[in-house]
């Protein structure tokens, strides 16, 4: 944890302070924040608070009084109910708006760790709560360097798999030999391994209607075949095996033959354009200088897609945050799911992916971008063409 760092990040949000809780480690965010190990069980109610000047204050049950060891300030405990609720007015003496990972109407739910019932504890110590989203993602999403580095050998390693996959599919199918989607996720799981990169699960190989599911995975029971004549969509994502390495995350579609049915390139090329309006709109607002949203995002790709009259057909947000889990903390390219009023902002990666999804077959189009000062760069190979294998 870089105190100073927070504490100016706080100030220049007009913060009073940062208000940290957990039990049973619920909320990773504030261990991976403060970079707090406990040396043991969490199974009782900590806080930990960050004020925008001073000294942090932190409250701990008296059975686990060592949970905050490590971390700066004054630290005192509690055993009752009441003197809980006591000490943390005291906690929090003289703040009046403080933040917490807290978002109404719990808009980002992968940010909303905070219940309920601890909301109005601190909201009758006399204290505005405030959602701490914008903190979160200048100290949990940013990369560092080494990330960003690791991201991109990441992507070399996992493009030359993904090409390699649809290598064996053009391969069996041209000679008309069995393969099935089971069989190609299989081939990239141990292609992953021997290249030294990990995933958490996946990746997703969909044939057919099975890549109008957007979350579908073949499994040893479940699965189809692939033949000549079939489409076929390939999202893979993976990060290298080293601490605090980072994820790398595509998707790529094609063709098994020589002509692909018209309808299907009408849908490639529609989300393409939309992946490129969504490119052209983070790189201009980038290069400019001008503030971003990810909600804005959304729009120019969802926009393109509406006008080309598939609207109904795009089915999820339009990217995500990525850092070291493939779905990371900062701001989502959204504004079906959540309206995501969080900016793009400087050393942060997120996917553009729209998709169509018919009932016959699915399209996406998967790239990754990282934003620099004064620029954005879509960080390895983008599909321009449909392939034909």
């Amino acid at each position: 944890m870089i105190l100073s760092a927070i504490q100016k990040a706080l100030r220049a949000e007009q913060l009073d302070g940062w208000l940290f809780f957990d039990h049973h480690q619920r909320d990773p965010l504030a261990y991976r924040v403060l970079n707090l190990k406990p040396p043991g069980p969490v199974t009782r109610r900590w806080y930990y608070f960050i004020p925008a000047n001073g000294e942090p204050r932190g409250l701990m049950h008296r059975i686990e009084s060592e949970v905050l060891l490590g971390l700066p300030g004054t630290h005192d405990t509690y055993s009752s109910w009441n003197s809980q609720i006591d000490k943390l007015g005291s906690l929090l003496a003289g703040a009046k708006k403080v933040a917490m990972q807290y978002s109404p109407r719990c808009a980002i739910f992968t940010l909303s760790m905070v219940d309920a019932g601890t909301i109005e504890l601190v909201k009758e110590a006399g204290v505005d709560v405030v959602s701490s989203a914008n903190l979160i993602q200048q100290f949990e999403a940013k990369w560092t360097a080494a990330q960003l580095e690791s991201h991109l050998e990441a992507g070399r390693r996992v493009d030359s798999v993904r090409a390699a996959a649809f290598g064996l599919i053009r391969e069996r199918t041209r000679a008309g030999a069995d393969v099935n989607e089971y069989e190609v996720q299989q081939f990239i799981r141990e292609q992953f391994a021997a290249k030294g990169m990990v995933t958490d699960h996946g990746p997703i190989v969909g044939v057919n209607e099975n890549a109008s599911n957007p979350h579908y995975e073949p499994s040893s029971e479940i699965w189809k075949p692939i033949s000549s004549g079939d489409c076929v969509l390939i999202d893979l994502w993976a990060k290298l095996d080293q601490d605090d390495s980072v994820y790398y995350d595509i998707t790529w579609t094609g063709f098994c033959g020589d002509v692909p049915p018209a309808e299907y390139q009408k849908i490639f090329d529609v989300v393409t354009g939309g992946r490129n309006a969504a490119i052209e709109r983070v790189k201009a607002a980038c290069s400019a200088g001008q503030p971003l949203c990810g909600f804005e995002v959304d729009d120019a790709a969802r926009g393109f897609i509406n006008q080309a009259g598939y609207g109904d057909y795009f089915v999820h947000r339009t990217g995500h945050s990525i850092g070291t889990e493939v779905h990371g903390a900062g701001a989502n390219m959204d504004n079906l799911e959540t309206h995501d009023e969080r900016r793009v902002t400087v050393s942060t990666c997120f996917s553009i992916e729209p998709g169509v999804y018919l009932p016959q077959f699915g399209v996406r189009s998967e790239i990754n971008m990282f934003i620099e000062d004064r620029a954005a760069r879509v960080t390895g190979e983008m599909q321009e063409k449909l392939l034909l294998l």
